[in-house]
């Protein structure tokens, strides 16, 4: 599979998901940015993983128009967190609604030690219930965790929808989360061959199922193994995700462009 790249000047691609915010891009966050504009990346949210960078993110909010963000904690820093940091989020939803496009990055993920499962889960139904009562989407993190998430999901009749991070999986997981509103981000995981149950899933689905993202610095593409991932890449996933559908390239970029506006609820990026 060719990973080369050569977007229309008129097609617009949205990552919805990369932490520009964390030290590997940071440091060179307006190149990246700079970069990222020219592969045809128009717009991007940034996600936080854990409190420490709602601030940050909303300073940055503010600096560029096209970036948008969501903010939350992470799975991973969960044990970090007591449950005195969801009403410090629900504080900062009340104060800047407008400027926090979702609730994310949240979640569970049950590949990390079991000790955590316990925190994990009650900061995820914490965080679950304060973007229902914001009617704010969810960003959700998954590993080994899609009937719990699902469970929690329908328990509290969730109905604000969201991206479902990283899908990776089959048609029968993709429609249980499609069917409760949500859109499946699909990133570097398609330009692994050995992918083939997500491949297939990114074949048969309606293309309003999807949205597109790099989760960078993180997840890097085939051929790109132990460098850093940069939103620059979110190209090579479209051209990656193109090979894989029947539709004309400017079709699939305009969908996944208004597929995103769509559940982050943006009018415009």
């Amino acid at each position: 599979m060719s990973l080369t790249s050569d977007i229309p000047a008129t097609v617009k691609l949205f990552d919805t998901h990369c932490h520009l915010d964390l030290p590997e891009l940071a440091i060179a966050q307006t190149l990246h940015w700079h970069q990222a504009q020219q592969a045809g990346v128009a717009a991007l949210v940034i996600p936080a993983v854990q409190q420490s960078a709602w601030q940050n993110l909303l300073d940055l909010q503010k600096q560029q128009p096209h970036w948008h963000i969501a903010l939350g904690i992470h799975p991973w820093w969960a044990a970090k967190h007591p449950l005195e940091a969801v009403a410090a989020l629900e504080q900062l939803l009340t104060a800047h609604s407008s400027a926090i496009v979702a609730v994310g990055e949240i979640g569970l993920d049950f590949a990390l030690a079991e000790a955590t499962f316990a925190i994990q889960q009650q900061l995820f139904k914490a965080q679950l219930a304060l973007a229902k009562l914001h009617n704010k989407p969810v960003i959700l993190h998954h590993r080994k965790s899609q009937p719990q998430l699902l469970a929690e999901l329908k328990r509290q009749q969730f109905s604000e929808g969201g991206i479902l991070h990283a899908f990776s999986g089959s048609q029968q997981q993709a429609m249980a989360f499609i069917d409760l509103g949500f859109k499946l981000g699909i990133g570097g995981t398609i330009t692994y061959e050995r992918a083939e149950k997500t491949r297939n899933t990114v074949q048969k689905l309606p293309l309003e199922s999807f949205v597109l993202e790099t989760d960078a610095p993180a997840m890097p593409l085939a051929g790109f193994q132990g460098q850093v991932n940069t939103p620059a890449q979110l190209a090579l996933v479209f051209d990656a995700f193109c090979q894989l559908r029947p539709e004309p390239r400017e079709q699939i970029a305009a969908t996944l462009w208004q597929n995103s506006l769509k559940v982050l609820r943006l009018s415009a990026a």
